[in-house]
């Protein structure tokens, strides 16, 4: 049996009331809580090694070295990248996105094509949109269907010789559909285009083999990953790193500079200008031990259980609808005809039960089905069927006094 309630009590947030009812915490596709461990890892930091990195020959600046390029290679061995230098520390999803969006401004020409998908958050489409008006490049879309899932046959009409690059979420965030992203790998490659993934809604619930997707890119943030905020990673097959420019300029990603000329440095480096977050970094990395000395497949069988608990309890009120139907991962969007969801979301705070409103950043979805936008509940490995039972009566209630 799944040990939620001893998985519950590292987590010091989960023992709080809000309004003075217990938490339920269902917005975890937005961001997810933080355990003990990691929490104490960032405090030790701060406590008894505070130093910047790779420049000091102080003890306290080798120490944060040290912890902090342990970090990376934990996360190269959890992604299963072949080097360390693959990994880029950024502030997260979005940061990694526009690196390589403004990497490629560089290499695209005018008629180039670019292709994402309409399960897009809006981080994986304005720096392409940015990127075709710089460059002149074409944006296409993948249209998707009522289901929730993407038009795959029309995304290999979409291919051909002039496609550049292709951008797809390994999972929507505002659905919770799972993309099939190694067929998108496969397929675009047949074409030479190289491809980026966004697997900041699936690598809380999905351990990635970047190898095993030949994948070119592949971005996630730690937020979602029970680590903090202001940190995630860029993943990158070195030749295509080695190919673009450099993204900032500044400290720590220079060879030499003189005012007539500067060189760069090597990966990772290259791409880490500046004061990084270093006692992020560290604590991504405390994360990713914590959750895998859980299981990831675990995590993935225990969540599927509240997705379909939560499914069916949730499907049992009359006029509920619930958008993205086909395989996903533990998020339920819904609505109930005739109310808005910022009104139904507002009602469940009142009661202790944290969702998330609105459009997620993803629009053009909202458009797709004609809603202004949608209630969504997102599960973790920390949360319980009973919670669910709070969040159906929350609903019922609310259903009550707004219809």
């Amino acid at each position: 049996m799944f040990p939620v309630d001893k998985i519950r009590a590292d987590f010091p947030i989960l023992q709080r009331s809000v309004n003075g009812k217990p938490l339920v915490y269902f917005d975890n596709a937005a961001t997810s809580q933080t355990p003990q461990i990691v929490i104490d890892a960032i405090v030790d930091y701060y406590s008894n090694y505070n130093a910047n990195i790779h420049r000091g020959v102080h003890t306290l600046s080798q120490e944060a070295t040290d912890k902090y390029e342990e970090a990376r290679i934990k996360i190269q061995k959890h992604f299963n990248a072949k080097k360390s230098h693959e990994i880029i520390f950024t502030s997260g999803t979005t940061h990694g996105i526009n690196m390589i969006a403004s990497g490629f401004s560089a290499l695209l020409n005018k008629g180039d094509e670019v292709i994402v998908s309409a399960l897009e958050h809006h981080s994986n489409i304005v720096p392409w949109q940015m990127l075709c008006e710089k460059t002149g490049a074409v944006l296409k879309v993948i249209p998707m269907d009522e289901d929730g899932s993407l038009r795959i046959d029309i995304y290999h009409e979409l291919l051909n010789s002039k496609t550049k690059i292709v951008f797809c979420n390994h999972v929507s965030n505002a659905l919770g559909t799972i993309n099939p992203i190694e067929e998108i790998i496969h397929a675009a490659h047949k074409f030479g285009a190289v491809v980026l993934v966004d697997g900041a809604q699936a690598t809380p619930h999905i351990k990635p083999d970047v190898q095993e997707l030949d994948v070119d890119f592949y971005v996630a943030s730690a937020h979602k990953i029970c680590g903090p905020t202001g940190v995630g990673l860029l993943y990158g097959k070195q030749k295509l790193l080695e190919q673009l420019p450099p993204y900032q300029g500044g400290g720590e990603m220079i060879d030499t500079v003189t005012f007539e000329k500067t060189t760069y440095a090597g990966l990772p480096h290259k791409f880490e200008a500046g004061t990084p977050n270093i006692c992020g970094g560290i604590a991504f990395g405390v994360a990713l031990d914590y959750m895998n000395a859980i299981g990831f497949d675990t995590i993935a069988d225990y969540e599927n259980e509240l997705l379909q608990y939560g499914t069916q309890e949730l499907s049992k009120i009359d006029g509920l609808k619930i958008y993205g139907t086909v395989s996903k991962t533990a998020v339920i969007s819904f609505n109930i005809e005739g109310i808005h969801p910022y009104d139904i979301g507002a009602i469940l705070d009142k009661l202790g039960v944290a969702v998330r409103t609105g459009h997620h950043c993803a629009q053009p979805i909202m458009d797709f089905y004609n809603i202004p936008g949608t209630v969504r509940a997102s599960f973790s490995f920390y949360n319980t069927k009973e919670e669910i039972d709070v969040l159906v009566n929350a609903v019922t209630k609310a259903k009550m006094m707004l219809s």
